[in-house]
């Protein structure tokens, strides 16, 4: 089972920060595409993941199984990297959008058409705080399911799901305006 082999793997480095390699090699690529997705630079992105995975080593004796891939507690740390470079350079985070994720979205809030609204949405995206178009690129964009959800942002998996379809509701009402 990967879970157990993945715990191996964290045991193994919370002994001797080596282990912690095929972790880095399993994860690296995919957290740096999640990062890459609200920088859209390459070079920030870089920097950004490595403190993500300096972070992970570093802090890994707080880390606890919970029966969520670790890739989850790594999408918590990128996640809060990214929102502390965002918060200190007072810049607004880029909205990578691709159309798979534009698809389940607009069928959720029930909108056709989705050439004509891609404009509409990076407006009613654009109006969003932070917190709620990462809410949104997790589930719809990086397709993650509520649980895992409500790991990487520190909230309980009912809660994601609250948030998520009171914000789908919220946008639909903008998106009618």
């Amino acid at each position: 089972m990967v879970h157990e082999e993945e715990i191996k793997h964290i045991l193994a480095a919370k002994a001797e920060p080596e282990a912690f390699r095929p972790l880095y090699e399993k994860y690296h690529t995919q957290i740096f595409r999640f990062v890459f997705r609200r920088t859209l630079d390459e070079s920030l992105s870089a920097d950004l993941v490595s403190q993500v995975f300096l972070k992970a080593l570093t802090k890994l004796d707080a880390y606890e199984d919970r029966g969520l891939p670790f890739s989850s507690w790594l999408y918590r740390i990128a996640s809060n990297e990214v929102n502390m470079h965002f918060r200190s350079t007072k810049k607004r985070r880029a909205v990578s959008i691709d159309e798979t994720g534009m698809d389940l979205m607009f069928e959720e809030i029930e909108q056709n058409d989705l050439k004509d609204k891609l404009e509409k949405l990076k407006r009613v995206l654009q109006q969003l705080p932070q917190n709620a178009v990462q809410l949104i690129e997790l589930r719809f964009f990086e397709k993650r399911p509520f649980k895992e959800i409500g790991e990487i942002l520190g909230i309980t998996e009912n809660n994601a799901k609250v948030k998520t379809y009171r914000l789908l509701d919220s946008m639909k009402k903008q998106w009618d305006d």
